[in-house]
């Protein structure tokens, strides 16, 4: 089963690529923790994005983070088999392991989930301009 909404699918689409609709300011959309977050193991990409697929775990997610040794370990040749990535965002960088050999924590977080319940005062407690 295919499961499809026009509206819901492009407002997704423009608001990954930075254009929908957002109240809150200065607001980006993550690919690379939403990878990790819905993703972990990479078994989705893995499905889809058959040129990664000896991309052991959640390093699927960022193959251009990874050095020569493990591309070639994979059979991926950036430029060639896969492409180099268009752009390469700041708030990633917080998702790719800084030391070799490192991996991005599971769920793309470090430490417990860091939206508690704010309650509803947290969103509507803002003074309205009059």
């Amino acid at each position: 089963k295919v499961d499809y909404d026009v509206c819901s699918n492009y407002g997704n689409w423009l608001y990954s690529a930075g254009i929908g609709n957002d109240p809150r300011d200065s607001r980006k959309f993550n690919m690379v923790k939403q990878g990790l977050d819905y993703d972990g193991n990479g078994d989705y990409v893995r499905l889809w994005v058959p040129e990664l697929q000896g991309i052991q775990g959640a390093d699927i997610h960022t193959p251009w983070a990874l050095s020569s040794a493990a591309l070639c370990q994979a059979g991926v040749t950036l430029g060639e088999t896969y492409p180099q990535p268009v752009v390469r965002a700041p708030e990633w960088s917080r998702h790719i392991p800084q030391s070799p050999g490192g991996s991005p924590h599971p769920r793309g977080r470090r430490g417990p989930a860091q939206h508690k319940d704010r309650g509803i005062d947290f969103y509507f407690s803002r003074k309205k301009d009059a």
